[in-house]
């Protein structure tokens, strides 16, 4: 076999590098129009490569922070473009490019790690668990009609792409990190969304909501025809500060004229559209689906920055093949989580710790499926109500 090199990309080898990821998703290279908009989301430091001499694998990440139960702000290196030329698949290409991306978080002092999965088998190796869920809701926009004591709402602005695209950081910012596993976007994160957003179609709007303290929350959508003539709102973001601004929303969204239904594919479980309505029959949730998965990269330090439910402490023994400074016994309790020497109470992988952390998963279900080792039989009930969190925790972020 030939040499492997695994290493940087220079500023002139990311072109060639996004076409590698977007033919490893089966789609054709992209224009030098769409380039130079999503070029400047490569951040510098952060994109590597495989060569063997050519270019075979690509993976490029950038820094955000993530909310983590209780309202700390961790640092988070968002995972993304990651593609394996054809032909070179299975060949430990994806296990090298990994390895790098995790022993430079761990240099650089990144607690946590996200992305989102294309297939569901891939990651789990490398540390990562489905931290947060999503589901898909449709409602049907004829049947729709809000109930009388819903919120009113505020005054809402409709704005063209070409103006709404310079304010979606602050309207994002606003609006968006008020629970659990949102996330931070960057000056490096926008231009790939807008390139993404500009793709969807010719048309998207994007609705302002403002209520009496301001901008309290906003949503971006297109309409588009199946072969049926049947039109879909699609709702691309809808993010908002407090209730009357969900309500406000809306308000616009079935206000919008020259449409049957209106789909919302990755919202929060608990998120109560169908109370909403006077018959809450006309939202369905079609499907859900894991959102992001999440790998902590600095098991002390997540463990320590996150609040926990009053329980009895629990000790739990990590175990990580690929960082093995997070191996260790950890007490967990009310009053934080620290290293220990005691006997563990539960034994589980990073992964599976990574399930557990933002409270998407219950211990005694992941105990039952056989991911958590059970050596004290009250641990894992102390350990649901330990890391439990009170609303659906969602990142609301695709990257």
């Amino acid at each position: 076999m030939s040499d492997r090199t695994v290493r940087i990309l220079r500023p002139d080898e990311q072109r060639a590098a996004w076409d590698l990821f977007r033919a490893a998703l089966h789609v054709q290279p992209g224009t030098d129009e769409e380039w130079e908009r999503v070029s400047a989301a490569y951040s510098a430091e952060r994109s590597w490569g495989v060569f063997e001499p050519d270019l075979i694998g690509t993976a490029r990440s950038f820094d955000a922070e993530m909310v983590v139960p209780g309202g700390a702000r961790l640092p988070l290196a968002a995972v993304t473009g990651v593609g394996v030329r054809v032909g070179r698949t299975r060949r430990g290409v994806l296990s090298a490019l990994q390895a790098a991306q995790l022993a430079d978080f761990a240099e650089r002092g990144v607690a946590l790690a996200s992305l989102y999965a294309s297939e569901g088998t891939i990651y789990g190796r490398y540390g990562y668990g489905i931290a947060t869920l999503a589901k898909r809701v449709v409602v049907d926009k004829h049947r729709a009609q809000l109930r009388p004591d819903v919120p009113a709402g505020g005054e809402v602005t409709v704005l063209g792409i070409d103006e709404a695209a310079p304010k979606w950081p602050e309207l994002y910012a606003a609006t968006a990190m008020g629970r659990v596993a949102a996330m931070t976007r960057s000056d490096v994160y926008w231009p790939g969304y807008e390139a993404q957003t500009r793709r969807r179609a010719k048309l998207v709007q994007t609705a302002v909501h403002r209520g009496p303290d301001g901008v309290d929350g906003y949503l971006t959508y297109y309409v588009e025809e199946d072969a049926n003539d049947h039109a879909k709102l699609q709702v691309l973001a809808l993010h908002y500060a407090n209730p009357a601004a969900f309500a406000g929303l809306w308000r616009f969204l079935l206000s919008v004229d020259l449409v049957d239904e209106i789909v919302l594919p990755m919202r929060p479980l608990d998120e109560p559209h169908a109370l909403l309505f006077t018959d809450p029959r006309v939202a369905k949730t079609e499907r859900t689906n894991d959102e992001s998965w999440l790998r902590l990269v600095d098991v002390p330090a997540a463990l320590a920055a996150r609040t926990y439910g009053p329980a009895e402490p629990v000790v739990l023994e990590v175990s990580d093949p690929s960082l093995p400074g997070n191996d260790g016994r950890y007490r967990v309790g009310p009053d934080g989580a620290s290293l220990t020497e005691e006997e563990p109470a539960l034994r589980l992988s990073v992964d599976t710790l990574a399930m557990l952390y933002f409270g998407t998963w219950r211990a005694s279900s992941l105990a039952g499926t056989g991911r958590i080792e059970v050596l004290d039989p009250a641990a894992p009930a102390a350990a649901d109500v330990l890391f439990g969190t009170r609303e659906s925790v969602w990142c609301g972020t695709f990257f």
